[in-house]
């Protein structure tokens, strides 16, 4: 009896020390530091105007995010005529050796434009290589240069290491700095911030696909980049422009691919459904390469006039002249009826980006001793109207199809 008591009395406490192993590496895997380490911020992108923002400041590893900024100096060399889209660049035996990458083999060489490319479809590490050295000699003095061009830009949280992004513990940023830097490859590189939104890129005979989920998932989504090592968890910059204004939005910590790109889309959300309650947008620099970027920083210092911005001017017609924002045949889609003016243009603004073809308009009509506004999405063709207003229903937007006629 004693020996079978003395056994289970063993496997019990093996058992417990078992479990205590586990409970140690659970606390210490990747998904648990992920957890820990989730920021976002959302941005208005023409004001500068913080949306939406959690853990903004607090330092992450950027992971591919790094591809960024590597780009945007690329970009630089191009703008200033330093490299040529067809130049061929050498391939190093250190960049070749880097994982994750296309099929790239020392000695031979790369142009600049598919290296590009392989560093935002792929993500491909030697790629990025190869451009930090063209630029700057070897990769550890072109990371000194990227931390460099960071605070020009206002990114004074960040610290570059290598052009890849691959893991070291000393490279840092913070998602207001990476917002900073998609609106910089925005607003500075309009040329070339194209490239971001590339489907996918054919590479000996091989064609690969962007690892940019949003591009594809989300209306109105033209870029920007897609990062990941175990340290960081998965993170996105993306941004979408609707109705004539821009959004950057930053996750860092996703704890999966779907994950980090489901919330991306909650983000971008929120952002279109806040972005009509600016009315103001700062004073850019003139000249200046980092115009508008102490913005994120200082929206309440904005000056007051419309965003420059905005596609199509919200009209409100004078009192009495119903229908004034219609030409004689055109269709409108009508959103509803307000008693204030605001209340209409809010609505327009979160609805401008599903019907860019049409005119918003705020109409005035008077209801016995009371004027309301009608919000109304005007200059549309019968069809156009009709399928907008059930897509718009669809969404759970209510509406009514206007004919010309109707008044």
């Amino acid at each position: 009896m004693r020996q079978v008591a003395a056994k289970l009395g063993r496997t019990l406490s093996t058992i417990v020390t078992i479990c205590f192993i586990l409970v140690l590496a659970a606390s210490l895997s990747p998904h648990a530091a992920r957890a820990a380490s989730y920021s976002a911020i959302v941005v208005d992108a023409d004001t500068g105007r913080v949306l939406h923002a959690q853990d903004p400041d607090a330092a992450r590893y950027p992971a591919s995010l790094t591809k960024m900024m590597t780009l945007y100096m690329t970009f630089d060399a191009l703008k200033e005529g330093r490299l040529k889209m067809s130049q061929r660049l050498p391939i190093s035996a250190h960049a070749a050796a880097q994982p994750y990458g296309i099929d790239l083999r020392a000695g031979q060489t790369i142009s600049v434009h598919d290296a590009i490319l392989a560093a935002i479809t792929k993500s491909a590490n030697n790629a990025a290589v190869v451009l930090a050295e063209a630029l700057g000699g070897t990769e550890t003095k072109f990371a000194d240069l990227m931390t460099r061009r960071a605070r020009q830009l206002g990114m004074t949280n960040t610290v570059f290491k290598n052009a890849s992004g691959l893991p070291n513990s000393r490279q840092k940023s913070t998602a207001r700095d990476m917002a900073r830097l998609g609106i910089a490859l925005v607003k500075n590189h309009k040329d070339y911030y194209s490239y971001f939104s590339t489907a996918e890129f054919e590479w000996k005979d091989a064609t690969i696909p962007n690892h940019n989920h949003i591009l594809t998932r989300y209306d109105g989504a033209d870029g920007i980049k897609t990062g990941y090592i175990a340290a960081s968890g998965f993170n996105l910059v993306a941004s979408a422009k609707r109705g004539g204004h821009r959004i950057v939005a930053v996750v860092f910590g996703g704890s999966s691919v779907k994950a980090r790109d489901n919330r991306m889309v909650q983000l971008l959300d929120i952002g279109f459904d806040k972005i009509g309650d600016t009315p103001t947008v700062m004073a850019e620099k003139k000249g200046s390469d980092d115009a508008g970027f102490g913005l994120i920083a200082s929206a309440d210092a904005a000056t007051a006039h419309p965003p420059k911005a905005a596609a199509r001017k919200i009209v409100v017609a004078d009192a009495g002249t119903t229908g004034a924002g219609a030409g004689a045949g055109d269709w409108a889609v009508q959103l509803g009826a307000f008693r204030r003016p605001a209340a209409a243009e809010k609505l327009l603004n979160r609805v401008r980006g599903k019907l860019p073809a049409a005119e918003p308009l705020v109409e005035p009509i008077e209801a016995g001793k009371t004027t309301l506004y009608r919000a109304r999405m005007t200059g549309l063709s019968e069809t156009d109207a009709q399928s907008a207003c059930a897509r718009l229903k669809r969404e759970k937007v209510t509406c009514s199809v206007v004919s010309p006629d109707a008044g």
